[in-house]
C-alpha cells in the first residue's frame, strides 16, 4: 500500500528538519541580540555614571585611541585669548580632552557652550580635520568688585557677574554695594576718572535706594552725593579740597545732595556747617 502526500496535512522528513532549523537558528539569533541589547545597556550605564572615569581607570581614554587610530583624535588643539582663566576651563566646558576623540565634534555647539559662560564675552571654535582644533576666546574684563548681601562678585562694565573670578584677587577693583550698584558703576566710575586726585581717594561706593551714591574716602570721609548733577557735585567737593584742603579737616561726611548748599558734619563734635555763597566758602552757623 502506497500512501500519497497529494492533499495530506504531513511533510517530508527533510522539509520538518530545516523548518525546524530555521526556528532553532532564529531563537538563538534572538537570544543573541537580547544579551548584547543588555550588555549595551549596562555598558552606557557605567559610562555614564562616571564608574569607569577615576584616576588612571585604562578606559578613561579609550575613546580618545580608538579616535586616533583613526586619526580623529584631539592631538592638536590651539586656544587664543585668555588671560584669567586656563585652557582646562575651556575644554571641560566643551567636553573635549586632550587627545580625546573628536569623532561628532559639533563646532557650532561647543561656541554656543562657551558663550554661555559668565565669563565669555564671545567665542570661535573650528575644526579643522582631522584632529585639530582652533579656539579663540574674548573674556568679560573685570570692572568691579559688587558687594551684596555679605557676598563679593566680580563684575564687569555692563554689571554681569563673573562667578568664576574669586573677588578676593581682585582688591585693585573699585568696591559698590547695595542694590543697583552692579548697573551704575560705570557710570559713576567714568565720572570720577575726570578727577583723579578724588579718584585716587575712593575706597568705596554705596548705592542708597538704587537713586544715589555715598562714597567713602580713604580717611573715613563720606560723600553724599544728589540723584542728579553728579558730575557737578563731585567737581564742587574736587575743588574744595583743593582750595580749602577740606579732606583733612577732620571732617566726617560732606552732604553734596542739594544744589544751592553744602553740609559737613565734623568730627569732634558732630557741629553741622552749611555754605550758602557757593562751593568756595563756608560759613557757620
Amino acid at each position: 500500500m502506497r500512501i500519497s502526500s497529494k492533499g495530506s496535512t504531513h511533510r517530508p522528513w527533510r522539509q520538518d528538519f530545516l523548518s525546524q532549523g530555521n526556528r532553532l537558528g532564529w531563537r538563538i539569533a534572538a537570544r543573541a541580540a537580547a544579551v548584547l541589547f543588555l550588555f549595551a545597556a549596562i555598558a552606557r550605564g557605567v559610562i555614564l555614571g562616571g564608574y569607569l572615569d577615576y584616576d588612571g581607570s585604562p578606559f578613561a581614554r579609550l575613546p580618545g585611541k580608538l579616535a586616533g587610530l583613526a586619526g580623529m583624535a584631539a592631538d592638536d588643539i590651539k586656544i587664543d585669548g585668555l588671560v584669567h582663566q586656563d585652557a582646562e576651563a575651556v575644554l571641560k566646558a566643551i567636553g573635549v580632552m586632550p587627545g580625546g576623540s573628536l569623532i561628532g565634534f559639533d563646532a557650532a555647539q561647543a561656541k554656543q557652550l562657551l558663550e554661555n559662560l559668565d565669563w565669555v564675552a564671545s567665542a570661535k571654535v573650528q575644526r579643522l580635520f582631522p584632529n585639530q582644533l582652533a579656539i579663540a576666546v574674548v573674556e568679560r574684563q573685570p570692572f568691579a568688585i559688587w558687594q551684596r548681601d555679605g557676598n563679593y562678585y566680580v563684575i564687569d562694565k555692563s554689571g554681569a557677574a563673573m562667578s568664576t573670578l574669586p573677588a578676593s584677587l581682585m582688591t585693585k577693583l573699585p568696591l559698590v554695594s547695595g542694590e543697583g550698584a552692579q548697573l551704575a558703576a560705570a557710570s559713576l566710575v567714568n565720572q570720577l576718572e575726570a578727577l583723579p586726585e578724588l579718584m585716587l581717594q575712593v575706597k568705596a561706593a554705596a548705592r542708597v535706594g538704587d537713586r544715589r551714591w555715598t562714597l567713602y574716602l580713604d580717611n573715613g570721609m563720606r560723600l553724599l552725593l544728589p540723584e542728579e548733577g553728579v558730575a557737578e557735585a563731585l567737581a564742587k567737593a574736587a575743588e574744595l579740597d583743593r582750595s580749602q584742603k577740606l579732606f583733612s579737616k577732620g571732617i566726617t561726611a560732606i552732604d553734596l545732595r542739594l544744589r544751592d548748599r553744602i553740609s559737613v558734619a565734623m568730627a569732634e563734635t558732630e557741629e553741622v556747617k552749611e555754605s550758602t555763597g557757593g562751593a568756595k566758602k563756608l560759613k557757620s552757623q
